[in-house]
């Protein structure tokens, strides 16, 4: 059963959200979705198009950074057959299949250089030219919605971002807040959570204490509704309608807690922000490798992720793809990807370094240990 995207909120922050997207929606003018992993850029991309007048045509969501740049332009240009190996018949490109609709391009801070090129070259005149082919097709009718956690503005300075293309796509800037920064939204996006999970699991929904909605509304949330959501689906899942104490919080809710399993005064580390982003269901992939490849994150940022992946499975280097969201068969590649940035002596090391007795304390605590 598909799920009805919907904003949720009583803050002055959710409100000026519901303004923005309704605003948007009155046009066919580019959209362009800021904020933080986990906000729900997706989810107003969504909205936008279902309350616009394209809201009767194709709504299509690529992921930027799930695809990579070898076969970028293929799907979204589409290609003719035998223009590569494996080519076998002609393919419609994503831009064709929203002809008419709308086309959500999520993560385009990702794009190279190259792609940016192809992407202004539509924007421009709307004609497509597949993968393969010595001329261009028909015009076509496309809105569209792009969203990116990135300050684009900073990687034009960098020169890693068109400057061209970034004005051709921030027509309507909509910036979405993190949930930190409306915390007074938890009690109803919680609400929403539960009825929907516990509708999807068949039990009732869980009764939580006041000590545990303090928790939940103190906590930082790095990776934000997201979090959240899957937060409020293991609580659903775990309790069967019961009633839920501290003990029964999952552990990134203590990434960063004093000796009493009370939320610290300290600001969280930048390997906290990043661990809890992976148990909230983001793939190492996005939350890791690429920020280091970009030069965001420090080796021992790398280290300290996977010393804390690591604590969680015993020191089983083989179930870190359980921990990092990924799939079993990237577990060679995750290996080499640790060795060639860590001179072959990162496992090694970090499962020759014990992990300290009061850092792994408030996730025993949470677990129940």
């Amino acid at each position: 059963m598909e799920i009805v995207p919907v904003l949720l909120g009583v803050s002055a922050a959710h409100r000026q959200l519901e303004e923005d997207v309704t605003f948007a929606a009155r046009s066919d003018a580019k959209v362009l979705l800021t904020g933080e992993s986990g906000v729900g850029k997706e989810i107003a991309a969504r909205l936008i198009h279902q309350r616009s007048s394209r809201s009767g045509g194709p709504y299509v969501p690529i992921n930027c950074a799930g695809v990579p740049d070898t076969l970028l332009a293929s799907e979204l240009f589409g290609h003719t057959r035998g223009s590569f190996t494996d080519a076998y018949t002609d393919k419609h490109g994503w831009l064709e299949q929203a002809d008419r609709g709308t086309l959500f391009m999520d993560e385009v801070g990702e794009m190279s250089l190259q792609m940016q090129g192809l992407l202004l070259r539509f924007l421009e005149n709307g004609e497509i030219q597949p993968v393969g082919s010595d001329r261009r097709r028909t015009v076509i009718d496309v809105r569209v919605i792009t969203a990116t956690n990135r300050r684009l503005i900073d990687r034009v300075e960098a020169r890693e971002f068109r400057e061209d293309l970034y004005y051709r796509l921030n027509v309507i800037h909509i910036h979405l807040p993190p949930l930190r920064e409306r915390a007074e939204d938890i009690p109803v996006l919680l609400t929403h959570f539960f009825r929907q999970f516990s509708a999807r699991h068949g039990v009732e929904p869980p009764q939580l204490g006041a000590d545990v909605l303090d928790r939940l509304h103190s906590f930082s949330w790095p990776g934000n509704i997201r979090q959240l959501r899957n937060v409020a689906e293991r609580l659903v899942v775990r309790l069967s309608g019961g009633r839920g104490t501290i003990a029964d919080l999952p552990p990134e809710l203590f990434a960063h807690s004093n000796g009493n399993g009370q939320p610290s005064d300290a600001a969280p580390t930048r390997a906290d922000v990043l661990f809890a982003r992976l148990l909230a269901g983001e793939s190492f992939w996005t939350v890791v490798q690429q920020p280091f490849l970009m030069h965001d994150l420090t080796r021992d940022d790398l280290r300290e992720v996977v010393r804390r992946g690591l604590s969680m499975t015993n020191d089983n280097h083989k179930d870190l793809v359980n921990v990092f969201n990924l799939r079993r068969s990237d577990y060679k590649r995750l290996v080499t990807f640790l060795r060639k940035y860590q001179s072959d002596m990162l496992l090694s090391e970090i499962r020759g370094v014990p992990v300290r007795a009061a850092s792994l304390a408030p996730w025993k605590r949470a677990m129940g240990a």
